[in-house]
């Protein structure tokens, strides 16, 4: 069965270059992958999460505000019953704040230059564990 996981743009954030190479690579890597575009509300992030019962939700976020976004999408997916889902987010993401976004509910963090092999391949291992 393949894997789903669902590549969000949660806020204001106008630029979607770099979601849509990690939508590309995950796609490639033989993930399917689930698109939301740009500006979504995190109540939409997660209805969608849930509609396509994916392992994972990556939230690419460039605006500053990856703490707040990140600890909003983990608190409605566990108040949804769904806190199993596996968040993680990429961006602009100074190194201070990558402990703050483990410690808000992120399964990981990927700032900005992480490789796309290191990507594909934790992304590989959080899924294994969330369905396996």
């Amino acid at each position: 069965m393949v894997t789903r996981v669902l590549v969000a743009k949660p806020g204001l954030d106008g630029h979607d270059r770099g979601a849509k190479i990690v939508a590309r690579t995950l796609r490639d890597a033989g993930f399917e992958v689930i698109y939301t575009g740009i500006r979504q509300r995190i109540e939409d992030i997660v209805s969608i999460a849930l509609q396509e019962d994916v392992a994972l939700v990556g939230l690419s976020i460039l605006s500053g505000a990856h703490v707040a976004l990140t600890a909003r999408t983990v608190e409605a997916l566990r108040a949804a019953d769904a806190g199993d889902i596996a968040v993680v987010v990429g961006g602009t993401i100074p190194q201070g704040d990558v402990q703050k976004l483990l410690d808000a509910g992120a399964a990981a963090v990927f700032p900005t230059g992480t490789g796309l092999d290191t990507l594909v391949s934790e992304v590989r291992a959080l899924t294994e564990r969330v369905s396996g």
